[in-house]
């Protein structure tokens, strides 16, 4: 059984739209790692290291995401909130991203100038696959999202099997 709650409450902010979830999730299994310098995902359950994915992002710039639009992939620790099927790329799962810590940082960047006063935040960062046809972007290392992880279709189609909502996974540089 799967217990979760997921509260939006939306508030605007320099005339962006900032989504809070709280998560109170439950311990699924399993934990996934997401290492941004060696491009793989690895999935750990009970006894350790259970699978390893090849993985690609959006830019080639593997620094934390600054704000939307900059196609970079965030660092820090995200919870699973949604699974879906999305009708380009089919398994998807989405991370709570902004979280409490993400709009700390945006809103730091924000006052000392480090990006302009009119960026916004974004969201919908998730974890999905590449289209059926388009799995050697993940061979190649091209990085082509807007800022989310991408393994290959039928990889992804494998993960989503198992991985559920509440599942924590942590993107480090």
């Amino acid at each position: 059984m799967l217990l979760f709650c997921c509260t939006i409450l939306s508030f605007t902010y320099k005339h962006s739209g900032i989504h809070k979830c709280q998560i109170y999730s439950i311990d699924t299994g399993y934990y996934i790692i997401i290492d941004k310098s060696d491009f793989e995902l690895k999935v750990y359950d009970s006894e350790g290291w259970y699978a390893t994915y090849p993985i690609v992002f959006g830019s080639n710039d593997q620094s934390d995401k600054m704000c939307q639009g900059d196609r970079k992939t965030p660092n820090g620790t995200y919870t699973v909130i949604v699974k879906k099927i999305h009708s380009k790329w089919g398994s998807e799962l989405l991370l709570n991203y902004p979280n409490e810590e993400d709009v700390l940082k945006f809103k730091n960047r924000l006052s000392t100038g480090k990006i302009p006063r009119n960026s916004k935040i974004g969201d919908g960062i998730a974890i999905h696959g590449t289209r059926p046809q388009e799995e050697w972007t993940i061979d190649n290392n091209y990085n082509w999202t807007d800022g989310c992880i991408s393994l290959k279709y039928t990889e992804m189609k494998d993960l989503y099997s198992y991985i559920s909502v509440g599942t924590k996974v942590t993107i480090q540089p």
